[in-house]
């Protein structure tokens, strides 16, 4: 599959991910999300985990998930952006959502998950599509609620002790499930 459009004066194309995209496509996650290089954008979570979000095992789960996929965006100069769609029953799962630090804010975030829920819709012929923020993240939820999303309350525990998913700053996280009619 591959569309493209125009975002901020450069073209933007969409593909599925590869094992290849292996090692870019963690490096993506864990900039946009973790460590100083995260406190470029405004999606860093570095204040509340440390360590890692993802690894190369993750990714390639991610991406061996029946039903999945894992949509890349990018531009000339390679990969800027990516999610992950899981077909689940009537809904579609989104997660593994980043954007390159340094491309944040200018309106690319909203393209790509267009294009997720443009998927979910059109190729899979689902009517929802689902996520789970961290609670704490007041200023992610709000701009998933901009988009649609509305907050369900059903919550799941955050993985304490599984630093697979980081190393937690407090002791208050959990997975807040939102959902979005398509």
């Amino acid at each position: 599959m591959d569309t493209a459009s125009a975002t901020a004066g450069a073209e933007l194309t969409f593909r599925d991910a590869t094992d290849d995209d292996v090692p870019v496509l963690v490096r993506l996650v864990e900039s946009a999300y973790r460590g100083d290089a995260s406190r470029a954008g405004w999606t860093t979570e570095a204040d509340i985990l440390q360590g890692q979000r993802t690894d190369a095992d993750g990714v390639r789960e991610v991406l061996a998930a029946p039903g999945g996929r894992v949509l890349v965006a990018e531009r000339d100069c390679g990969p800027v952006a990516c999610c992950q769609l899981e077909h689940r029953g009537r809904a579609a799962y989104f997660g593994m959502f980043a954007v390159s630090p340094e491309l944040q804010g200018a309106g690319l975030g909203k393209t790509i998950i267009a294009e997720a829920e443009r998927t979910a819709r059109e190729d899979w012929g689902l009517s929802e599509m689902h996520m789970t923020v961290i609670s704490v993240r007041d200023d992610l939820i709000a701009w998933y609620e901009r988009r649609g999303y509305r907050r369900t309350g059903e919550l799941t525990p955050f993985p304490y002790g599984d630093e697979r998913f980081g190393i937690p700053q407090r002791d208050d996280l959990a997975f807040e499930l939102l959902v979005k009619e398509l």
